[in-house]
């Protein structure tokens, strides 16, 4: 055997990457919204069914059946590729992911079906055994079962959850509520998209790694919650169109101006360091020309300092517009309950629907 063989016997074999079997990962690999809206233009409404009190016409986070006065089915899912290697902790963001879309609704979960694709003939059995345990280890801290599910053989690996939650129909909660004079609260920092184009390139550090995981793992609970205060007017989850672009959602959908104060949004620790780095994604690209004169941002404003605002968050935080006398209370509320990023961002306007970053 000559040296080099030797050498190529003896070197260390590499750990398989999840994230490098698939061309992108977490929330980014949503569609951009242009594309979205581009799909659905002529795509045929949901037609007179008295019951579906929430189904596409203003892109929230899960469809809505009233069953009768007093109970709501609340219906979703999710899935993506990987946005990290380990397969235990990439289910448990995924499983976090979807079942947030239930809490938004102010809907409990009850029950999810697993989804699942793997590439047979790349990963090993024992990986995809580790994503579905990761998966379930969220659904039981949320209290449901993972009742069944379905998987196919494909070319890239991707997990996600199809949830049901119930809800009464005076605690749904749409994106479409905000009103004047609310104030409006995120309960996650922003980050998620930079910190996993860090992580694809080996430079995210290890206590950045687990303020990441730590983020993307907490459920967000306590959108279920709020739902019950009356004076909590809209909520949404922030994840892959980024804070922007889920403003946005809320601003079309209520027919009112959001104005962000950039000096209050919170962000993971490294954010800011790591956009000014250019460790940004494809998708915050992609997600800033969606938006066209629906985002307003200060002149002068630095192409790092928007990508914050424009970065697709992975397993993001819930968006609470309610009324501005109550705010505070709402946010103590929302600390309390274990959020303690949690922040108030902005107000509510009359106007047009945009968002305004000052």
């Amino acid at each position: 055997m000559n040296q080099t063989s030797s050498l190529a016997a003896n070197a260390p074999v590499q750990p398989l990457r999840l994230t490098s079997l698939a061309h992108g990962g977490g929330c980014g690999c949503k569609l951009a919204p242009a594309v979205l809206q581009q799909l659905l233009a002529g795509h045929p409404a949901a037609g007179p069914y008295s019951q579906l009190l929430v189904g596409t016409e203003t892109g929230d986070d899960a469809a809505v059946w009233q069953v009768d006065d007093e109970t709501c089915v609340v219906a979703t899912t999710d899935f993506f590729m990987p946005v990290v290697d380990d397969p235990h902790d990439f289910g448990r963001i995924a499983a976090t992911n979807a079942i947030s879309d239930v809490y938004a609704m102010g809907g409990r979960p009850i029950m999810a079906l697993a989804i699942l694709g793997m590439p047979l003939d790349k990963l090993p059995i024992e990986m995809t055994r580790e994503i579905l345990k990761g998966g379930a280890s969220i659904c039981a801290e949320a209290g449901i079962p993972v009742a069944g599910g379905h998987s196919i053989d494909a070319p890239e690996p991707i997990y996600g959850l199809a949830v049901i939650g119930l809800l009464k129909p005076s605690n749904l909660r749409r994106n479409s509520g905000a009103k004047p004079g609310d104030a409006l609260i995120l309960t996650k920092a922003l980050g998620v998209g930079i910190y996993s184009a860090a992580f694809k390139k080996g430079e995210l550090s290890a206590a950045a790694y687990d303020e990441m995981i730590a983020s993307t793992t907490l459920l967000n609970r306590v959108g279920a919650d709020l739902a019950q205060d009356a004076a909590v007017h809209a909520i949404t989850d922030v994840t892959g169109f980024g804070i922007l672009g889920h403003g946005l959602e809320m601003a079309r959908g209520s027919g009112v101006t959001l104005k962000l104060r950039l000096s209050q949004l919170p962000f993971l620790s490294q954010a800011e360091r790591l956009a000014q780095e250019g460790r940004v994604t494809g998708a915050s690209h992609r997600n800033w020309t969606s938006y066209g004169e629906g985002a307003v941002l200060p002149e002068g404003l630095p192409d790092w300092r928007r990508h914050l605002l424009t970065d697709p968050q992975t397993s993001g935080g819930l968006l609470v517009s309610c009324a501005g006398e109550r705010a505070e209370a709402v946010l103590a509320q929302i600390r309390a309950a274990g959020y303690p990023s949690a922040r108030i961002i902005g107000v509510v306007e009359n106007g047009p629907a945009q968002v305004v970053i000052s």
